[in-house]
């Protein structure tokens, strides 16, 4: 099942906000409502966000009243920029919005545009599940029969096209018949890893187990891990690695506890333009995030507290023993592991 797709002249997701609890499908017929279910988070995960984009920018190529090419292009750069502010820390949305620009900049027959990008958007969403079967290929040859894995958010279907990134890692060791055990963190304050993750695995039927947030380094001291897998939003020239909120302190947990911990990501993720990940800019998310969770129906936090929320974290790169692509394993140093597979 597609988290998102092209579906009779609009653009079909799978409306994340409402799982487990109810699957439902949303709509959408303009490169706006793209943009506002992208940074609402009825869609998210890198790679899935990127498809939502370059669908969103076939949608506005479609609904374009200019005549003209040049009116045409003008039009498609207006939606690239308010799809690429949806959300800044990704870099698969501006990533898949340059290339659907770039198509469209490359066809000279203003009439043949609309065609062209729906045609480019389904390719690179045809692409994003085709990668993630090869990377969790790659991955899974680094987990043993008997694992259990801690993993962080959610990198599935839902936050790809299909199959996932971590979790494509994951199902592939299952399906190869490898007796694994996940260990899921909630994921504060979106609980993408209760919500969304442990449904996945679920559907899957693979063996988990749902933790809090703060029992990770217990787990982890105690012996009960062997590996960490979590996905990635962005991956500096370097490796520093920005991924979702918590993942900083699982590395450094991970690497005084001698547990390996990869990222798992496609290349279309590594952004060799980026230097560090002091250059990553991370997402500030709305207040409510925090304080509109309750305990047995009654606010956890009094009115009016002042609430920070970076939705990401930047690991440095000394803390990442290896990064799963789809063309390998980049080990250390990564600066050239990291050339050689985006330029492979």
């Amino acid at each position: 099942m597609r988290s998102v797709e092209w579906h009779a002249g609009r653009v079909r997701l799978i409306d994340q906000r409402l799982l487990p609890a109810e699957v439902r499908w949303l709509e959408l017929e303009t490169a706006e409502e793209v943009a506002r279910a992208i940074r609402e988070m009825a869609i998210r995960g890198a790679p899935a966000i990127g498809a939502a984009a370059a669908f969103g920018l076939a949608l506005a190529a479609r609904r374009s009243r200019s005549a003209s090419r040049a009116g045409l292009l003008n039009d498609l750069r207006a939606a690239a920029e308010t799809l690429r502010a949806a959300r800044p820390t990704a870099v698969n949305l501006s990533w898949a919005v340059a290339r659907l620009l770039r198509r469209a900049e490359s066809e000279p027959d203003r009439a043949a545009i609309p065609a062209a990008l729906l045609a480019e958007a389904q390719a690179l969403a045809d692409e994003d599940v085709a990668v993630n079967r090869r990377l969790g290929e790659h991955g899974a040859a680094l987990v043993q029969d008997g694992d259990t894995i801690l993993h962080h958010c959610n990198t599935g279907a839902l936050a790809t096209v299909d199959y996932g990134t971590a979790l494509g890692v994951i199902r592939t060791a299952y399906e190869q018949g490898k007796r694994i055990h996940v260990l899921v963190d909630e994921t504060r304050p979106r609980l993408q890893g209760a919500r969304l993750t442990a449904w996945e695995l679920q559907q899957l039927g693979i063996p988990f187990t749902l933790i809090a947030d703060n029992a990770a380094g217990h787990f982890m001291r105690t012996g009960q891990v062997n590996l960490v897998l979590v996905g990635a939003d962005r991956v500096a020239a370097n490796g520093d690695v920005a991924n979702k909120i918590g993942t900083y302190k699982l590395a450094v947990v991970a690497q005084a506890n001698g547990i390996p911990f990869y990222p798992c990501v496609p290349t279309s993720t590594i952004d060799l333009a980026t230097a560090t990940g002091d250059d990553i800019p991370i997402e500030e998310r709305p207040a409510d995030e925090v304080t509109a969770l309750t305990y047995r129906g009654r606010p956890i936090a009094p009115a009016g507290v002042t609430v920070a929320n970076p939705a990401f974290d930047v690991t440095p790169h000394r803390y990442v023993t290896g990064i799963v692509t789809e063309r390998g394993v980049v080990y250390p140093p990564f600066a050239a592991g990291l050339r050689r597979v985006v330029g492979g």
